[in-house]
């Protein structure tokens, strides 16, 4: 499997160099704004995420009960949003407009919602947040600032990180 190319003038950078890598995204942004406390060009500057991993955190266990609940829930804001829309359109009464689009959505919501899980037959038993997050993160810069960005980060402990750590 190769590595696509970077187009480099969709990045706005010519020839980007990598500067540094580091472990967390708030090191490496640390490293970039101290570059800018120094007067550094950072428009010549970019923070690359790599290694790329998705993560799935199981936030809980889906029942019939819990899938009609944040359906209602669901449909309850959707229809309080139609019965504001026709509230705009319409003339009548605001509140009972309100009311009844805002039930027929908990209803229909909630109904909706377990007709769904219904259909999956217990093959995904929980809810989840998924995230893809890089591992490492590279400070890119323009070739021809590479060397003066090299200079400002070693003159502060701690900013350069060490390339043979592991």
């Amino acid at each position: 499997m190769s590595t696509p190319e970077i187009n480099a003038s969709a990045l706005g950078l010519d020839f980007p160099q990598s500067l540094a890598v580091y472990a967390t995204y708030a090191e490496a942004q640390k490293a970039v704004d101290h570059l800018a406390d120094q007067e550094f060009p950072v428009e010549n500057c970019m923070i690359v995420g790599t290694d790329l991993k998705q993560v799935e955190r199981i936030t809980g266990r889906l029942t019939f009960a819990r899938v009609a609940m944040l359906g209602a829930l669901s449909g309850l804001w959707l229809g309080a949003f139609v019965g504001l829309l026709f509230a705009i359109f319409v003339d009548g009464n605001l509140v009972t407009m309100l009311i009844s689009t805002a039930l027929f959505g908990l209803v229909f919501g909630a109904v909706w919602a377990i007709v769904g899980y219904a259909f999956t037959r217990g093959e995904r038993d929980f809810s989840s947040v998924k995230a893809v997050v890089a591992t490492r993160y590279e400070v890119l810069v323009e070739h021809k600032h590479r060397e003066r960005a090299r200079e400002i980060l070693a003159a502060t402990p701690g900013l350069l990180p060490d390339p043979f750590a592991g």
